[in-house]
């Protein structure tokens, strides 16, 4: 694990304990959920929902952000 050469600016407790529990879930499940919010974003599309479809279809950019974030807490850890 990389050491913190900066001691003013290590997480706190709420955010190691976020981060490990982060770490526990695999990183294909946010591609998956992000996949699944497009898929349900084009159905609702062509059922004609279009405010519901564009609501559902916005979800696949947190989801893939929360994806990277996800990796990167298990590639570097936390302090």
């Amino acid at each position: 694990m990389p050491t913190n050469n900066n001691p003013e600016h290590s997480e706190g407790k709420v955010t190691k304990a976020i981060e490990n529990q982060t770490a526990k879930v695999p990183s294909a499940f946010f591609l998956y959920a992000a996949l699944a919010s497009i898929g349900t974003s084009l159905t609702l599309k062509v059922m004609k929902q279009h405010k519901n479809a564009l609501f559902v279809g916005q979800w696949a950019a947190p989801f893939l952000l929360l994806g990277i974030y996800n990796k990167i807490v298990k590639l570097e850890g936390n302090d």
